[in-house]
């Protein structure tokens, strides 16, 4: 990007008025695909371990890496709608704090725990939830086929381990698809241009205003 073009930046015309990106919000999506893409790597590993290593002992370290990515994502993620915005900040807090007591109360891994006792899920699945969230927000947003069938993906592999109906190859094809769909996301997510994640500023403007005038 050239000093002429920070200088200078586009005027884009949105819902309520014009509005200028400047570099904080794109150093702001650039943290959130890194995030993305963080936490994508660390779920791809620990699923590939799971699938074809069956070695258990750094699991909770990416688990650990997973959560903390995606929790900046879910900091510095665009959504229009801020309660929503903040539900899913709220549901990955839940998650998370789970996932950190059952790993200093039990001596086998997170995930192994978790596996062995899906009521877990109730507690450590709100991470996933909120996952959930971003994958249905950008197949809202951008209409990708990977994040559509993720959003159909993750609940399924879930609740159907919850239940207890699906077959452990249902499940580790479950895992399969989510785990190469969630990097093909991350990838294509670190080469689309920035200016669509960012949004149209006037509307966060107009329901901040909104919100004041309310307040």
């Amino acid at each position: 990007m050239t000093t002429q073009t920070l200088s200078t930046p586009e005027v884009y015309q949105g819902q309520f008025g014009e509005f200028t990106i400047n570099q904080s919000d794109r150093n702001g999506v650039i943290i959130y695909r890194v995030g993305l893409m963080i936490a994508a790597l660390s779920f791809a590993i620990g699923s590939a371990l799971v699938l074809f290593n069956n070695n258990a002992s750094i699991l909770t370290p990416l688990y650990a890496c997973f959560s903390l990515a995606l929790g900046v994502s879910l900091w510095t993620i665009h959504i229009y709608m801020a309660p929503l915005h903040r539900l899913l900040q709220i549901f990955w807090a839940i998650g998370s704090i789970t996932s950190l007591i059952l790993a200093l109360s039990n001596s086998e891994p997170l995930a192994i725990t978790v596996y062995n006792q899906p009521l877990t899920l109730f507690g450590v699945g709100f991470t996933f939830v909120a996952l959930t969230g971003i994958y249905f927000k950008e197949a809202f947003c951008f209409n990708r086929l990977e994040t559509k069938v993720l959003t159909l993906t993750v609940p399924l592999l879930l609740l159907g381990h919850l239940i207890g109906i699906l077959p452990t190859a249902g499940e580790q094809t479950l895992l399969g698809i989510w785990a190469i769909l969630f990097v093909v996301f991350a990838v294509r997510k670190a080469i689309q241009a920035i200016p669509p994640d960012i949004g149209d500023k006037s509307v966060f403007a107009y329901l901040k205003q909104q919100s004041s005038a309310k307040a």
